[in-house]
């Protein structure tokens, strides 16, 4: 798949259609990127900007190892 192309079997990181929901382990508040494990445990670097502040135990949704928005609890969502 070449740069800029979203055909064939393959798809951009960038336009996929999904997001993958992830738990904070750890986090570097200085360079607003946090450490996440995913259902299995399965872990990867992720930009924080847009969900600041994050802590250690938060559930975020992450695209394209960016977390676009913070996932409520059931206790939080009764509120």
């Amino acid at each position: 798949m070449s740069a800029g192309s979203c055909s064939g079997s393959d798809h951009c990181i960038t336009c996929a259609d999904d997001g993958i929901a992830m738990t904070v382990v750890a986090v570097d508040e200085q360079r607003a990127l946090a450490l996440c494990a995913d259902a299995v445990g399965a872990r990867q670097s992720v930009e924080t900007a847009l969900v600041d502040p994050v802590a250690v135990g938060d559930r975020l949704l992450v695209h394209a190892g960016t977390a676009i928005a913070a996932l409520l609890d059931d206790h939080e969502m009764a509120r």
